[in-house]
Parts: structure tokens; sequence; C-alpha cells
């Protein structure tokens, strides 16, 4: 739908949610801008309205008011998205979720706690630290725990840890025709029925609004211990992170930098790595256990062409390690002064990670755009960053080819077109490939519990 075909917001329903939301309801066009654009290159799509909830109950009656009006609702937390997950292509209300940020309960005899949508990842482990426990799903923004649920994040302590799948136990939901449901209890395992907690992890809010998730927790472990080591070759780089893995060694995060961008985070983080291809590592566990790790993952290294392990021994040292991993993108993207920056992943079994890998940094060598390579490697996902200059459209082609290519090598290896970043308008095209017929089978979900798509139309599938 162009911004042509876009219907006005209607007067009765700006005057409910103004009588009912008084200044949390606005069409400043700021505030409108903020939710109508994305942290990469997708065009910004502006909102009619934008309504700042605070609960639960609020959701609630700004659902049955947009369903009353058939107007479309697009939840937003912290904004973070690289698919256009919350661009608002059809208009209507923007439902900023992120001062819905309490932190309801937390059960640690259980290793649970549950959370309003727009907690935030790092506010989250503040609260749970002197209790002893963390959540470790770690995507790198600063994301509210919501929006990971609605994308089905992961990140960095996805290899030891798991993705947002594993970790929501529950779920509150505001369904599209105004109903508050949750969609689990507390246990840690159920048979209880279909399993709607997973149905709307990673729907991306075109199924309802997520106001509350159940989380479950970990404890804080006894060590930690972070290094760097750089390779002579890539594969010597990849073949050490599957290694590892098939060995069985529980790693708790294996980060890899290509060349490119470790000049990147070199001059964005103020380091001085070696510029080659290099893994950022974590081991968690007891003193004697992380010992373990490390001694078999050096060796493992050293087969392979791997330097010596560079240390970040303190807290702080391992902060600015991380930091400077997590900052990955901006450091990219400011390569080229004024570029724009279009990140895509794709995630392949983990056996066919080094011939996946080498392929494309081969495809990235022969471009004439800049790009990256940077990944969570231990789970065979990685991301390639392309750094456009905006006023050359013939560059925006060829990141388009350089990453169907990607796509359909992915594919061919039987792995997935996202394997964290999610499908939003970015994608759909690419989920077609992936998933056939059963994408048919997702339109029928859609139409079944939203027949009116108001519940942020055109992502994930077209109906």
């Amino acid at each position: 739908m162009s911004p042509a075909d876009r219907v006005p917001l209607p007067a009765a329903l700006a005057g409910a949610l103004g009588e009912r939301f008084g200044g949390r309801f606005t069409t400043n066009p700021q505030i409108l801008l903020q939710h109508g654009r994305s942290e990469s290159h997708h065009a910004a799509r502006l909102p009619d309205g934008v309504v700042l909830a605070h609960s639960t109950e609020e959701v609630v009656a700004v659902v049955r008011l947009c369903a009353e009006h058939q107007v479309p609702i697009v939840p937003f937390g912290a904004g973070t998205s690289l698919e256009g997950n919350t661009t608002p292509l059809r208009g209507g209300i923007s439902l900023d979720l992120s001062e819905m940020n309490r932190i309801v309960a937390v059960h640690a005899e259980d290793f649970d706690c549950t959370v309003e949508a727009g907690v935030r990842r790092q506010q989250l482990n503040e609260h749970l630290r002197d209790q002893g426990l963390f959540f470790p799903i770690d995507p790198g923004a600063d994301a509210t725990i919501g929006g990971m649920a609605s994308t089905r994040a992961s990140g960095t302590n996805a290899v030891r840890y798991g993705t947002m799948k594993d970790a929501v136990l529950s779920l509150r939901v505001v369904t599209p025709d105004g109903r508050d449901i949750r969609t689990a209890r507390r246990a840690r395992k159920s048979a209880a029925g279909y399993d709607l907690t997973r149905l709307f992890v990673g729907a991306e809010g075109t199924l309802g609004v997520i106001t509350e998730v159940t989380l479950r927790l970990h404890p804080i472990p006894e060590a930690i211990s972070a290094a760097v080591c750089g390779f002579a070759t890539l594969r010597g780089a990849v073949d050490t992170v599957v290694q590892t893995i098939q060995y069985g060694v529980p790693i708790a995060r294996v980060e890899i930098l290509d060349d490119v961008q470790m000049r990147a985070v070199n001059r964005w983080s103020k380091l001085d790595y070696p510029e080659l291809t290099t893994l950022f590592f974590e081991f968690h566990g007891s003193e004697r256990y992380v010992q373990e790790q490390v001694e078999t993952v050096a060796a493992i290294a050293a087969e392979n062409g791997g330097g010596d392990f560079q240390w970040a021994t303190t807290p702080e040292q391992r902060s600015r390690l991380w930091k400077a991993r997590h900052e990955a993108y901006y450091a990219a993207v400011a390569l080229r002064p004024g570029a724009v920056g279009w990140p895509t992943d794709v995630c392949v079994p983990i056996s066919r990670l080094a011939e996946c890998i080498s392929a494309t940094k081969a495809d990235l060598e022969t471009a004439s755009i800049p790009a990256t390579i940077v990944g969570h490697v231990g789970d065979g996902n990685f991301h390639v960053i392309f750094v456009l200059d905006p006023d050359k459209p013939e560059e925006r082609v060829e990141a388009e080819r350089l990453n169907a290519a990607l796509v359909a090598r992915a594919l061919a290896m039987d792995g997935t077109c996202t394997g964290e970043h999610g499908i939003g308008v970015g994608k759909m095209d690419c989920l077609e490939q992936e998933l056939g017929e059963a994408l048919e089978l997702m339109r029928t979900l859609k139409r079944a519990f939203d027949p009116a798509d108001l519940m942020n139309p055109g992502k994930i599938v077209r109906l």
C-alpha cells in the first residue's frame, strides 16, 4: 500500500484516544518519525498516531478502539529491530509499550521471573544481580523483553543458553479482538493443549500484542573468562568454532569478526587488535571447569592457525570487549561517512558453516561496496553488514543481489534466511523460498487470529 492509499485516522478514534490517554496520545510529527523509521536501510513510514500505554488494561482499550474503527496497530518497544519489523506500513497507531517497564515478580527459587513487555534487558539484569541470577539472552542492543520475544531474538549467548524460544515460559497477550489471555502457567513443561506461547514468540506482533513475559533465569557463573584470538585464515577461525562445538565444549559465547569488521571495530572502539579474522570467546563455570574449557579451545585454535589468546580478565575489560562487539554494526557503518547500513543474517547447520562463510567472503571480496562479516557462529548464525552510499541506487541493487545469493546459499544447505533478525518486511520473499506451501498455513493462522489484518499488517506473510 502506498502512502496515497492510506486512510486518515478517523476523527472519532482520535477523539476517543485523546480523551482516554490525554498527552500519551500524540500526532506530533517528531514522535511519529521516531516510531516510523528503522535502524537499517528500510524507508521510514509514519504512523498516524502514537499511544504510550502503561498497563495491559490500556492495551486492551487501544486494541478494542482500533478494532472498532478498523485502524491498524503496530506494537513498538525500543525500535532496535533490523528488518522493518515495527515500520507502520499502513499507518494507524504505533502502540508504544516502553513505559510498561515493571518487573512484576522474581521467583528466585524457581529460576524465573515475570516482567512487563517494556522492561529492558540491561534493566532486568541489574535488578537480578543481587539475587545471583541473570537473564542470558543478549542480542546486543538494549532491547525490550517484549520486542525480543516478538522477534524470537537470540544473540551472543545463544550457543550455550539458547534463544528467546527457549527462554520464554509464558506470555500475557492482548488478541486482535481485545481479549487479555495468558498462554501458559509457570511450570517448566506442559503437555496441555496447543503451544500458544511458541506461536506468539516470533510472530512480530502480527497475531497480538505481548504485554507480559515470564522468563527462565540462570545462576550467575562462579567464574567468567573472556579472550580474543586472531587467525591467519577465515577457514581456520570457523573450523575452530565447529570443532569446539563438535567436541562438546560448553562455551558460553564465540563470535567471529572478519578482517574488515576488525578494522572497523578498532577505529570505532579505539582498540588495537590485529586486523585479522578474529574470534571473541567467553567461558562460564567453576574456576576449574573454565580452565579446562580454555585449555581445550586454545589447543584447537592453535591447530587451526590461531595466535595467542589475549585475555580480558577484569569485569571492566570484558565489558569493553563485548561493548565493542555489540557496536559492530555502528562501527561498520562508520567506515563510510554518511553511509547507511544494511544488516542481514542467515543460519546454517554447524557442519556447513565454514563452507557458507567462505563462499560469502569470496562474494564480498569481489563486490564494489564495502561489507563486513560478524556473527554468533557457535550456533551457525552469522551476519553481513553492507555499507551503502544512500545517493547511489546501484549500490542497493548490488546489495540485493549479494543478499539473495547469501540466502539461496543458506537454504541450499538446509539453513534459514534469518537466524535472529526476523522477517518483518525485508525477508518476506525469502520466507516463501524457505517454507513453500507451509506459508499458506501461516496465512490461515493469521486470518483466524486477525481476520481484518489490523495487527502489524504487511509483515511476515502477505494476505
